[in-house]
């Protein structure tokens, strides 16, 4: 098996954004048992990383104000990628549209949200070590 965070291609990470954390750690932390551990992000709030037995599978944020009216709490998925800005000018010149541009996230990568040409939305991620 490989390492998801450095294989291209491969789905390494899931999200959620909600806006009920408190009832979101505690569903999940008790449906799956997983633990739970809050990271600070500055002015974005705190972050909350899920882990199955040792492992980080995912995390959680609120919802950000900034999102369209209407957005509901979701889940993303993320997907390795070698190369952020290439595959974000490939998926476009497919016929991708940019929800959210290449962008930096401060000690992680950068990341570009995608909405497919049938309307399915996808991440991607590059992470900084790889």
């Amino acid at each position: 098996m490989g390492d998801r965070f450095k294989t291209h291609g491969d789905f390494s990470w899931c999200e959620l954004m909600t806006t009920d954390i408190d009832a979101a750690k505690k569903f999940y932390s008790d449906l799956l048992g997983w633990t739970l551990s809050d990271m600070p992000m500055g002015e974005a709030g705190m972050y909350t990383v899920f882990k199955a037995g040792d492992q980080d599978v995912g995390g959680m944020m609120a919802l950000p104000k900034n999102m369209p009216p209407g957005v509901p709490p979701h889940w993303t998925a993320y997907i390795t990628v070698t190369d952020i800005d290439a595959v974000a000018k490939k998926a476009q010149e497919m016929g991708g549209t940019a929800l959210v541009p290449p962008t930096d996230i401060p000690k992680v990568g950068r990341f570009f949200v995608l909405k497919d040409p049938q309307g399915a939305v996808i991440a991607f991620i590059q992470y900084k070590n790889m």
